[in-house]
């Protein structure tokens, strides 16, 4: 064990007269030390007002002793007049080692960035500039004594970076020249890597399809090029597939366009018939249910169940459409809406057997098998036809009507025996015309008609086929006349 004078010294006490026994006098520089140490650690602290009682150190000192388990051969030997400032173990961390406590942070502390002077712009740096030379001494270039403490100020910046302007007015001035002011900050930094034109158009098609492509081709990293993308230096493209129409369908498109002109209004003002008198008529498929159908849920609602024998051969019907321009009055109000009716292309046929779901002689809905000129003359006679007569507005006179219709096979020409026998009726003269080829556009069906059909349609969500043909009629004539106006 350590000797008492060892341990003295260890604890900070001092033997004056060397023997190794502590006098009064040590007592006394002992109670001398120990005040100097309280008034210490009382300026440290600083939540302590003159001539407030300071907690007692021996009692700190033995609360320590206990939290980090020091034995009673650490304090043998130490009278119990003495004053223990701090007791602490080697391996502990000093005292230095451990965070301040916030309360004592002050705010210089705790925020102890300085806030950043923003950059200076060239408005402010001109405005600098003007405030100075309204400043300076009549007759030479030195300005009134003050007048850059003025403008630190003022403005907020330092004085080098108001004594730099003024010098650079100067030198412009002794050069004879224009006060620029522009900075040069957008020259700093990294450079941007530069592409040219040249660079890009000489690689193949093939080799630009993706960003990594044609950053490998580049030589450049895949996010400088989708960078370069981002500032509209390399531009993205998507490449549709266009029809390949032929000059001779381009003459006869153009010959479309320019008989549908009227001949008097040629050629001072060319102007097109109002085509109240054309009736256009399409063919399409439409399918009992889509492959995949969107649908929001609520939450924790089971999901719909839909099942079908195949998602190849899901059971459709052709329907055939007939529209005209709808009428409008002059108060904006629908007079006519247009709509002539759409048809299946089907057939009621009797059960030829019994089965689960029905009984033998029971009257079923069947498409057509083949669609061709027979079930498209029989299509137009015996319902188109019926259909205008009853919902043509009312005329006078002798009616000419074109049915427009495209280049399709199973397509009638206006020279067929039977539908000659049938184009005049009751003041309708029906005259068959057929559109240029390859010319979809040129039909208002499949412009956008049938699929705002179609999309109304699937919204109904039929299980069968007789289901199927109510829900494209309802969505026929569920279509207000202003969405076939806007085609």
């Amino acid at each position: 064990m350590a000797s008492d004078q060892e341990e003295d010294e260890f604890l900070g006490f001092s033997d004056d007269e060397g023997d190794g026994t502590n006098s009064d006098s040590d007592y006394d520089d002992d109670e001398a030390t120990q005040n100097a140490v309280s008034e210490v650690n009382a300026h440290q602290i600083g939540d302590f007002e003159q001539n407030q009682q300071l907690p007692d150190l021996n009692e700190v000192g033995q609360e320590y002793a206990q939290e980090c388990e020091v034995g009673p051969q650490h304090t043998s030997g130490i009278s119990d007049n003495h004053s223990v400032p701090f007791l602490f173990d080697l391996n502990m961390p000093t005292q230095q080692e451990f965070p301040p406590s916030p309360i004592h942070q002050t705010e210089t502390e705790q925020n102890h960035h300085k806030p950043r002077t923003p950059r200076i712009n060239n408005e402010l740096r001109l405005e600098i500039l003007l405030f100075l030379l309204l400043r300076k001494e009549k007759h030479s270039d030195e300005l009134i004594h003050g007048t850059n403490r003025q403008a630190v100020i003022k403005f907020g910046y330092t004085r080098k970076t108001i004594r730099l302007i003024w010098q650079r007015a100067l030198a412009h001035k002794a050069a004879m020249d224009s006060y620029f002011y522009d900075s040069k900050y957008h020259n700093c930094g990294r450079k941007r890597i530069q592409v040219t034109y040249e660079s890009i158009a000489s690689i193949a098609m093939g080799d630009r399809t993706t960003i990594i492509d044609l950053a490998r081709m580049l030589n450049l990293s895949p996010t400088t090029v989708w960078r370069m993308v981002k500032r509209k230096q390399i531009k993205p493209h998507s490449s549709p597939l266009n029809p390949g129409i032929s000059e001779e369908c381009k003459m006869a498109r153009m010959k479309w366009v320019l008989g549908l002109l009227m001949d008097y209004s040629i050629p001072n003002d060319p102007t097109y018939y109002s085509m109240y008198d054309f009736i256009h008529i399409d063919e399409k498929w439409f399918y009992l249910t889509q492959k995949s159908q969107r649908v929001y849920l609520a939450n924790n609602e089971p999901f719909p169940h839909r099942k079908g024998k195949s998602r190849t051969k899901i059971p459709k019907f052709m329907f055939m459409a007939a529209v005209a321009r709808p009428r409008w009055g002059q108060d904006g109000q629908c007079e006519w809406d247009g709509k002539l009716g759409i048809f299946p292309f089907t057939d009621a046929v009797a059960a030829k057997r019994t089965s689960k779901n029905r009984v033998k002689g029971t009257i079923e809905t069947k498409p057509i098998k083949s669609v061709n000129q027979i079930a498209t003359r029989a299509m137009l006679i015996n319902y188109l036809i019926p259909a205008i007569k009853e919902k043509w507005p009312p005329h006078e006179g002798e009616r000419v009507i074109y049915i427009i219709q495209d280049n399709a096979k199973a397509h009638i020409l206006q020279n067929d025996q039977e539908w000659q026998q049938h184009y005049k009726q009751d003041g309708f003269t029906l005259i068959l015309t057929q559109q240029p080829a390859n010319s979809p556009d040129c039909n208002i069906l499949d412009l956008g008609f049938f699929r705002s059909i179609q999309s109304l349609m699937h919204k109904k969500m039929p299980k069968t086929v007789e289901d199927l043909s109510g829900a494209v009629t309802e969505a026929y004539n569920e279509l207000h006349a202003k969405t076939l106006s806007n085609v």
